[in-house]
């Protein structure tokens, strides 16, 4: 939204903003690019073909609420940050606690396990391709969850990019770990984590310029 544009649109109308409003146009955005990265995995990876057995699995539903989490407290603090001159320190703090939180279990569970078993747990089978397809998944969120951003007001460009991409690499994050194979708390732990961290940064430095008003 372009600043002229702004204040012509306050001088011409100056009701109130529907409560909730920034909040809805994100969720469209956000349900309209999971869907796409949904369809999207299902055409090019596809769902695990043993998805019935991995659902009674606790590492399956790890791979899932982690990232979940992840995504609802981006969106919290990015539906904050979507306004003029806002801040969300304690939503990122809630982000950033959450992959502490992640990693110290991770930790934990390399610790415990035995010598051998350890490098296992980090690599897995599909490192190669698990950060890889989590960024390529997050690509249609990121672009719709921007689009819908763009017609609201942030002031914080940089923090609403960075904010989107971890948002939309956690999303996408979710939709692959149908695909994911791994069970691992460490493999998630880096691969994952790195993942939602590079979205994060590439929002960053994106945002400055797709957010500009």
């Amino acid at each position: 939204m372009k600043t002229d544009d702004l204040i012509a649109m306050l001088a011409s109308d100056p009701a109130p903003v529907a409560r909730g409003a920034p909040s809805k146009r994100l969720a469209l955005g956000l349900l309209a690019g999971a869907v796409l990265a949904a369809l999207a995995m299902q055409l090019t990876l596809g769902v695990r073909p043993d998805i019935a057995q991995a659902i009674l699995q606790p590492g399956f539903w790890g791979k899932l609420i982690f990232p979940a989490l992840l995504a609802g407290a981006g969106f919290v603090t990015l539906a904050l940050l979507a306004r003029p001159g806002m801040r969300a320190r304690a939503g990122e703090v809630a982000m950033l606690l959450l992959v502490a939180g992640l990693w110290a279990m991770a930790v934990s569970a390399w610790a415990g396990a035995a010598p051998p078993d350890r490098a296992a747990m980090v690599w897995g089978t599909t490192w190669r391709a698990c950060t890889l397809n989590i960024v390529l998944l997050s690509v249609p969120v990121f672009a719709a969850t921007v689009l819908a951003l763009r017609q609201l007001a942030p002031t914080r460009l940089a923090e609403a990019g960075a904010c989107a991409g971890a948002l939309s690499g956690a999303a996408g994050a979710a939709i692959y770990a149908f695909h994911c194979p791994e069970t691992g708390l460490p493999f998630m732990a880096v691969w994952y984590v790195a993942a939602i961290a590079l979205v994060a940064g590439l929002g960053a430095v994106l945002g400055r310029r797709l957010l500009r008003w």
